[in-house]
């Protein structure tokens, strides 16, 4: 019996084509219409042998269409190892967009053509900016879906107990990823649940047959050393036949798509995973960004800060900034900024609140923290009160984009691999930031900030801070 390709994902590729076909015509014929208005604009292109030949702007612009969405299909923007989740689409949304402009201003310049600059100044950012906002609204919804159990893949993940059980956690923890997991299957199949609850449906003899009877369209397959290099090509025919997809899942984990590459060697795909680094031009890159943003962010919020600065020191007595000690790059420590969100003397209060904490075990946290004064609990709501923490940043202590910057007596907690956090600054946003914030276990919160640590990118980076937007706006685990 043949499963086949999922119906959501025909129907969400269709989606994105549409939207895609919507937004480069509106994107091209609009800068035309913005560059020439109504005029029959034409291009001149000079021809050897002839004076010039004339192209209307509108044949150009339909040429432009079709090569742009051509790239988009080229470069698999829409193909399902993508869909919902990492930064590959939008990379690959770019790259394509790049590519057709740049292609273009090559041939121009080959041709001798004096194409518009103000009609392809418009097209390109204007087209990058719908791509990338329609993917992002598509993969929102896609997302919602998942959250209710809709558009999943349903999956059997085969291999060692222990093994399994660590890749089914891990997917069950990431719902956008979405693979419903429907079982396992393990060396001998005893019919007992794991500790994350999923169930063991079969031994290694009953891959095939669970797959049909569970209706599955994914097989994760983890280490099985008991199943035969030959025998795993023979499962990979005849999952082919039925339409089933096979992935095969490596025991290193947390490590981000760039850095791992697949080389064929010898009839064997091994895998190559780069070592971690931020250092010369990466370094450069995000420093320079660092300054750059929050130099401006500074200035344009400076009323911002005065009126904040105002309320807080009438709310309640007591300085407006709370300087704190932190921790930062290489453990050196530095004095991070914060508008005072708490009563003047909140330290000295905090050895008789330590057994009503609400946080992780290492990090203090209270929902109703009685310190907290009322312009306070405003300004932690909605995190206005970490913006002076871009003084920081242009000091070069922070980073807008990094680890939680942790306390001293917080490090003194750390293990070996704990202390990785350390090998970066610490920022204003991280992906603890925008995963639960004060709601995140503290194992959950290392494993979020050495992730980053292990697969920093610029493009990571400004993910990051766009959903960091939309978690203050909706205050999410914010106490």
């Amino acid at each position: 019996m043949s499963v086949g390709t999922p119906a959501w994902e025909t129907r969400y590729g269709r989606k994105l084509l549409l939207t895609d076909v919507v937004v480069v015509i509106v994107a091209v014929f609009g800068a035309q219409a913005l560059r020439f208005g109504s005029t029959l604009a034409e291009l001149q292109v000079p021809l050897p042998r002839y004076n010039e030949f004339a192209v209307t702007y509108a044949i150009v612009s339909a040429g432009l269409v079709v090569a742009w969405l051509f790239a988009l299909a080229a470069g698999e923007t829409r193909h399902p190892t993508v869909f919902g989740i990492g930064p590959t689409e939008y990379k690959r949304v770019v790259n394509s967009t790049l590519f057709v402009f740049g292609a273009l201003a090559i041939v121009a310049y080959l041709a001798k053509a004096d194409i518009g600059r103000g009609y392809l100044l418009i097209a390109l950012p204007l087209g990058m900016v719908l791509l990338l906002f329609a993917r992002w609204f598509w993969r929102r919804r896609l997302h919602t879906q998942r959250q209710r159990g809709r558009n999943m893949y349903r999956t059997v993940v085969v291999g060692e107990r222990n093994k399994v059980a660590h890749v089914t956690s891990s997917l069950t923890r990431d719902a956008f990823a979405g693979f419903d997991i429907a079982g396992v299957i393990t060396e001998h199949g005893t019919p007992m649940a794991l500790s994350n609850g999923a169930e063991v449906l079969g031994s290694y003899d009953d891959i095939l047959d669970v797959v049909q009877a569970e209706r599955a369209d994914t097989l994760i397959m983890v280490n099985a050393d008991r199943i035969s290099p030959r025998r795993l090509r023979e499962i990979g025919w005849e999952l082919d036949q039925r339409r089933v997809d096979l992935i095969v899942a490596a025991s290193l984990t947390d490590v981000a798509g760039p850095r791992i590459h697949a080389r064929p060697v010898a009839g064997m795909p091994l895998i190559h995973v780069e070592h971690p680094r931020l250092t010369g031009r990466r370094r450069f890159v995000k420093r320079s960004a660092d300054v750059m943003v929050s130099a401006l962010g500074l200035v344009v919020l400076s009323p911002l800060f005065l009126v904040l600065a105002i309320l807080v020191r009438t709310d309640s007595p007591g300085a407006a900034f709370f300087r704190q000690q932190r921790i930062g790059l290489n453990g050196k420590s530095f004095a991070m900024l914060k508008f005072r969100s708490m009563v003047a003397d909140a330290e000295d209060r905090l050895p008789g609140l330590l057994d009503q904490s609400d946080g992780n075990g290492v990090l203090f946290k209270m929902r109703s923290d009685p310190r907290v004064t009322r312009i306070g609990a405003f300004l932690r709501k909605y995190s206005l009160d970490e913006l002076p923490q871009l003084v920081n940043v242009l000091r070069g202590e922070m980073s807008l984009v990094g680890p939680r910057p942790p306390l001293a007596h917080e490090v003194e907690q750390y293990d070996q691999w704990t202390r990785r956090r350390l090998l970066v600054k610490p920022g204003i946003t991280g992906l603890w930031q925008v995963s639960g914030r004060s709601d995140l276990t503290w194992e959950d919160s290392v494993r979020l900030d050495l992730y980053y640590v292990e697969n920093w990118s610029l493009v990571g980076d400004i993910l990051i801070v766009l959903r960091t937007v939309a978690v203050v706006i909706r205050s999410t685990g914010s106490y």
